[in-house]
């Protein structure tokens, strides 16, 4: 492997060690501050519901124990876990930094490449694969806005649509705007129609 390929590989294994660690943060913020979050919810729409009669009725109810079952649900995941997880992918991350620097600046390769294998070697030992919903979401914000991927950017060339948004929320985006052109042009038609009655 030539420089060039190698700087790119280190590149590739940053994102997948960058990412990962900030999916493994991602899931660590959720489980500590999602049940309380809930909590203080839960308390606040009942203390109102004393007073605001909608929010006595069953559906605010029900939605209020089953915000409360899904506390519990938070609860089943040991957070200590992610944060040391988390720590030491960001440490392995940093070294990749390193790395790149370097083999930017002229290291050998062999002994770079025996560097690099370390780092993935080490990355899928310490990796958590059991993740919360929606980790991932947070994640790629927390990877394309809080961290400085330059470095990674000069060999992958990061786009919004194809690397910033994640798949499922494109999903959700390309739903919502067919389901926004099919009422629009349902209205449409709706009203042609109804024009034409008249």
């Amino acid at each position: 492997m030539d420089k060039a390929g190698l700087l790119k590989t280190i590149a590739e294994t940053g994102y997948n060690v960058g990412f990962g660690a900030k999916k493994t943060f991602a899931t660590f913020d959720m489980v500590e501050k999602m049940p309380g979050w809930i909590g203080f919810a839960s308390f606040a729409i009942g203390v109102y519901a004393l007073y605001v009669d909608a929010l006595a009725t069953k559906f605010p109810s029900a939605t209020l124990i089953i915000a409360g079952v899904g506390a519990l649900y938070f609860s089943l995941y040991r957070t200590s876990e992610y944060q040391t997880a988390g720590k030491e992918m960001i440490q392995l991350f940093n070294r990749l930094r390193d790395l790149y620097r370097e083999v930017e600046s002229g290291a050998d390769l062999t002994t770079s490449r025996a560097k690099l294998s370390q780092i993935e070697s080490e990355f899928y030992s310490i990796t958590v694969s059991k993740q919360v919903f929606l980790s991932d979401w947070y994640a790629h914000y927390k990877f394309f806005a809080q961290t400085q991927i330059d470095w990674m950017n000069e060999q992958i060339k990061f786009r919004v649509w194809r690397d910033m948004i994640p798949l499922s929320a494109k999903t959700v985006i390309v739903l919502l705007v067919l389901a926004g052109v099919g009422y629009t042009v349902g209205s449409l038609v709706a009203g042609h129609l109804l024009w034409i009655k008249c």
